[in-house]
């Protein structure tokens, strides 16, 4: 199987637990955190710089004016006219790519799935699921009150959508985006690999 998988997902719907068992399964490589580590390398910013990037897209008007402040300031169209963050999303999309090219792969987030969008090989997914599940699930994992969870909730998908609505020209969670969307909380973690393992053989 030539395939490289995306995988975007609302917060607490296991979206990093499927990638990383459907990776195992098919017995290729997966990327999350692991590209903030390899961009920094190569792009010689600090991993911190990656992090607060999209820490910054939980307001999107705020996180708007912040990233087009410099980018769109100068007449000098090209990488010296960019922000620092855009210099950086720019940094972790050649990764990306890279990434890609070497061979199959499963990739979350990071709008792999627009960054890609025209590699023939390219499978994007949506993860999605109840609110409650997603409380209770953030509940388990982390250990801290419903309350808390659903603070989490919000606060992560809002950024998500923020970081990646302003980086590409496409809306986050918009299902016709993607070539299959899933509801997790509708079967186990184990069955929704196998499920998106049964559509890549299709």
């Amino acid at each position: 199987m030539n395939k490289i998988i995306t995988i975007t997902r609302q917060y607490g719907s296991g979206g990093r637990e499927i990638g990383e068992k459907l990776a195992k399964k098919l017995d290729i490589k997966f990327y999350d955190k692991e590209l903030i580590t390899i961009a920094a390398k190569e792009s010689g910013f600090a991993e911190v710089a990656f992090e607060r990037a999209e820490e910054k897209a939980t307001n999107s008007l705020l996180y708007s004016i912040a990233m087009g402040m410099n980018a769109y300031g100068s007449q000098d169209f090209g990488f010296s006219s960019l922000s620092i963050d855009d210099r950086i999303f720019l940094a972790q999309s050649n990764i990306i790519r890279k990434v890609a090219a070497e061979g199959p792969c499963v990739i979350v987030g990071r709008c792999a799935d627009y960054i890609l969008k025209e590699d023939p090989n390219m499978v994007s997914v949506f993860l999605q699921a109840s609110l409650d599940f997603r409380i209770d699930r953030a509940t388990k994992l982390y250990g801290i009150t419903k309350e808390k969870a659903a603070e989490e909730v919000v606060k992560f998908d809002k950024r998500r959508a923020n970081y990646y609505n302003y980086h590409t020209s496409e809306k986050w969670g918009s299902i016709g985006n993607y070539d299959l969307v899933l509801r997790t909380d509708k079967h186990s973690i184990e069955r929704n690999v196998e499920l998106i393992a049964e559509f890549l053989k299709e």
